[in-house]
C-alpha cells in the first residue's frame, strides 16, 4: 500500500536516483488557512466555532502546540517552500500584487524536490510569495495551480469600477471576482483538491492547499453564511472545517486514510484589529504582524493513522520552517547540500520516537529584525515587541525580558532576574543569527531574491497596464511618473527621483483599510545615512528627513482620520512642512538638503532595506496610497 501525506506547510524529496519505491513514498498534502488564530478551532480550545471534522482530526492524531510560522502571510508561505526563515531569503514582508520580489529560482522548494522524486504536485489557493510569472507556482515546482495570487484584499479596479482580484489557474487569469464571486472560493478550492486526490489516487502526490480563508474580507457562501454562532468569521471557519472533512473523507474513502499524514496549521495568527471580522488567540498575547506568541504561534494538527498516536500532543518546539526537511526524510530523500536550510527533520516528533525537538532555538524574525528567541520553555525578548495596529508605542525593554512559557503562556512576567543564566544563554544563540540574517537590515547570510525589472498586474485594464517606472527628471519642479505606484512597489535605486541637493515635495491622497489606522509607511527613499520618509507613527502622519545619519522629523498635529492629502516639503535651507488636507502645515528644520543620492530603492507602502525614520518597514501599508508625485525645487 502507498503512504499519503496531507501537510499545512510543505514537502521535500530525493534525487531521483534515490529514489524510495512508489509503493513506499508517502503522498502529501499540506492545508494551510490564512489568518486563523490559536483559539479559533475546536482542539485549541475554541467555543465559538464549531469544527467536527478538526476535532476528529484531533482525536485520530497530533496536536502540535509550540508550532510556529512567521508574523505575516509571504513570509511564512516562503518558509513553508524554502524550509528558511523569510528574511533568509529575502522575503521579509508582505509582497503586494505589483512587487518586483519573488522566490529566486536558485532556491530549492518542497514541491521541486518531490518532483524530482516522481511526485505529481499542484498548489490549490493563496500563493503569495511572488506574483510575477517567474515566480508562479508552475515556475517552481508545481504541475498546476489554481488560485488567488496573492491575499482577496489586494483588488484593483478596472475602468468600469469593478474592484476584482484574478484567479489562476496554472499561468493564466481564467476569471476576475468581484466582491460576491469569492463566495464560493472554500468549496471550488476544496472540489479541486479532492479530484487532483482521485486522478492521483495510483500515484505518489504532494498537494499545497493554502486557502484564502479566513483573510479579511470574508467570503462564506450561502450554505455556511449566518449559520455559525461567531458572525461572518464563525461561517467562514465553519466553511474550511467542512472542506477539511471532506480532503479526509476522500482519503478514507480511497482506502488511502492509514497511509496518510495530514498536518493542518495557519500562516500566522488572527487579525485582531479587524474586531468580529478577526480571530481569536486564545491565551496568547497578540495576533498577526507580532513576534508575540498570538503572531506566530498556530493551531496545528498532524494526522497519520496507524502512525501518529491518536489523541496525542507534540509540546516540542516546531515550525513550518521544519516541514521540508520532515517531508525529504520521509519521502526517503536528502536535503539539498548547496546551501542552508534553517529547519530540521521532526518525523520523530510526529511518529513518537521523541519528545524534543531538534532545534536548539526557534528565532522570531520581523522584517529583518531579530525581535526574540526559545529555547525550551524560555523565550527571551531582545527589543520591545509591538502589536501591529494596537495605537500603542513599541516600548522600550531596559534589558531583554525572559519568560517562562510553560507558565506564562501569555507572556505577562519577566523573569529575567531570576534567571541570568538562561538570559546568557538565549542571547548567546541570538547572536549568530543576528550576524547571519539581520538586525534591522540583512545580515552575512541573506539570499538574493528572485527579481523582475518590469512587475505588471495580472490582468488587463486601466488598473491593469504595467506601472510605469520613475525616471529622472526632465527638468526641475516637473512631476516624476510615480502616479500610478501603489502599495508595494517599488522603483529600483538607479531609476528613482533624484533628491540630492535639491528642495522636493511629495504630495499624496491616503485612504488607511481601518479609519484609526496608527503606523505604516507610505513613502520610503534611502537608509541610515541619508534619505527620506513619509509614514504613520501613532495614528499621525511623520515627514522625516536623514541627513549624515542625523534624523529630523515633522509631525502632524492632528491625527489621520479617514482620506487625506498629504503634502510635505524640504526646503533649500532645511525648512520642514507637513500639511494635511491643506491645513496650516506642521513645521520642522533639517540640517539642509540630502546631500548625496539615496542609495536604496524607492518604495511605496513598505520599506525594502534599513528604515530612514523610527518605523517597521516590512508589512505592506493596508490601504490605497493614491496620487503620487515628487517635485523638485521651492
Amino acid at each position: 500500500m502507498r503512504l499519503t501525506l496531507i501537510l499545512a506547510a510543505l514537502v521535500i524529496a530525493v534525487s531521483p536516483g534515490s529514489a524510495a519505491p512508489a509503493a513506499e513514498r508517502p503522498n502529501i498534502v499540506f492545508i494551510l488557512i490564512d489568518d486563523m488564530g490559536y483559539g479559533d478551532i475546536g482542539p485549541f480550545g475554541s467555543t465559538k466555532n464549531r469544527t467536527p471534522n478538526l476535532d476528529r482530526m484531533a482525536r485520530e492524531g497530533m496536536r502540535l502546540t509550540n508550532f510556529y510560522a512567521a508574523p505575516v502571510c509571504s513570509v511564512s508561505r516562503a518558509q513553508v517552500m524554502t524550509g528558511c526563515y523569510g528574511a533568509r531569503v529575502s522575503i521579509p514582508g508582505v509582497l503586494g500584487p505589483r512587487s518586483r520580489t519573488g522566490i529566486n529560482p536558485a532556491e530549492h522548494t518542497v514541491a521541486e524536490l518531490l518532483k524530482d522524486q516522481g511526485y505529481a504536485t499542484m498548489c490549490i489557493g493563496k500563493w503569495h510569495p511572488g506574483h510575477q510569472p517567474p515566480f508562479f507556482p508552475t515556475r517552481h515546482g508545481f504541475d498546476h495551480y489554481l488560485g488567488l495570487s496573492y491575499s482577496n484584499d489586494m483588488g484593483r479596479k478596472l475602468p468600469d469600477g469593478r474592484n476584482v482580484v484574478p484567479l489562476v489557474r496554472d499561468e493564466k487569469v481564467i476569471e476576475l471576482l468581484e466582491g460576491p464571486g469569492q463566495d464560493g472560493l472554500v468549496a471550488r478550492y476544496t472540489n479541486e483538491a479532492v479530484n487532483f486526490i482521485r486522478e492521483n489516487k495510483h500515484h505518489a502526490f504532494f498537494l499545497y492547499l493554502p486557502h484564502t480563508a479566513v483573510h479579511v474580507p470574508l467570503h462564506p457562501r450561502d450554505a455556511f453564511r449566518g449559520k455559525s454562532h461567531n458572525g461572518r468569521y464563525g461561517d467562514w471557519v465553519e466553511e474550511v472545517d467542512w472542506g477539511v472533512g471532506r480532503v479526509l473523507d476522500t482519503l478514507r474513502e480511497l482506502s488511502l486514510s492509514e497511509n496518510t499524514l495530514v498536518i493542518f496549521s495557519s500562516d500566522n495568527g488572527p487579525w485582531l484589529t479587524k474586531g468580529a471580522d478577526g480571530g481569536e488567540a486564545g491565551l496568547l498575547r497578540g495576533g498577526k504582524g507580532s513576534t508575540f506568541e498570538g503572531g506566530v504561534r498556530e493551531p496545528t494538527i498532524a494526522w497519520w493513522p496507524g502512525k501518529i498516536a491518536p489523541g496525542s500532543a507534540c509540546d516540542a518546539v516546531a515550525g513550518n520552517i521544519d516541514l521540508l526537511p520532515t517531508f525529504v526524510a520521509v519521502a526517503g530523500g536528502a536535503l539539498p547540500t548547496d546551501r542552508k536550510i534553517d529547519g530540521s527533520d521532526i518525523s520523530g516528533l510526529l511518529l513518537g520516537k521523541t519528545t524534543e525537538s531538534p532545534r536548539e532555538a526557534h528565532y522570531y524574525f520581523k522584517g529583518y529584525k531579530l525581535e526574540a528567541v526559545r529555547s525550551g520553555k524560555w523565550k527571551l525578548a531582545l527589543v520591545g515587541q509591538q502589536q501591529a495596529g494596537s495605537g500603542k508605542k513599541r516600548a522600550a525593554l531596559p534589558r531583554p525580558r525572559l519568560c517562562d512559557l510553560d507558565v506564562d503562556i501569555a507572556e505577562q512576567t519577566d523573569v529575567s532576574a531570576q534567571h541570568p543564566d538562561v538570559v546568557k544563554r538565549l542571547l548567546a544563540l541570538a547572536e549568530p543569527m543576528k550576524e547571519e540574517i539581520g538586525d534591522g537590515s540583512p545580515g552575512r547570510g541573506v539570499r538574493k531574491p528572485g527579481v523582475v525589472d518590469e512587475p505588471t498586474l495580472l490582468f488587463a485594464g486601466a488598473a491593469g497596464k504595467p506601472k510605469p517606472r520613475a525616471a529622472a527628471p526632465a527638468a526641475q519642479s516637473k512631476p516624476l511618473a510615480l502616479e500610478a505606484l501603489g502599495p508595494g512597489d517599488v522603483v529600483p535605486a538607479a531609476a528613482a527621483p533624484q533628491v540630492a541637493n535639491c528642495p522636493f515635495t511629495i504630495s499624496c491622497e491616503v485612504t488607511p483599510a481601518q479609519p484609526d489606522s496608527t503606523g505604516g509607511v507610505i513613502v520610503a527613499h534611502g537608509g541610515i545615512s541619508t534619505g527620506y520618509a513619509l509614514y504613520l507613527k501613532d495614528g499621525r502622519v511623520v515627514f522625516a528627513v536623514r541627513t549624515g545619519r542625523k534624523l529630523s522629523a515633522v509631525r502632524s498635529e492632528d491625527p489621520l482620520n479617514g482620506t487625506a492629502t498629504i503634502e510635505a516639503h524640504l526646503a533649500a535651507d532645511g525648512s520642514m512642512t507637513l500639511s494635511l488636507n491643506g491645513k496650516p502645515p506642521a513645521r520642522g528644520k533639517a540640517p539642509g538638503l540630502l546631500a548625496k543620492q539615496p542609495a536604496e530603492d524607492f518604495c511605496v507602502g513598505f520599506d525594502n532595506r534599513r528604515p530612514v525614520g523610527d518605523y517597521d518597514g516590512a508589512p505592506v501599508f493596508h490601504g490605497t496610497i493614491r496620487n503620487l508625485k515628487l517635485t523638485t525645487g521651492d
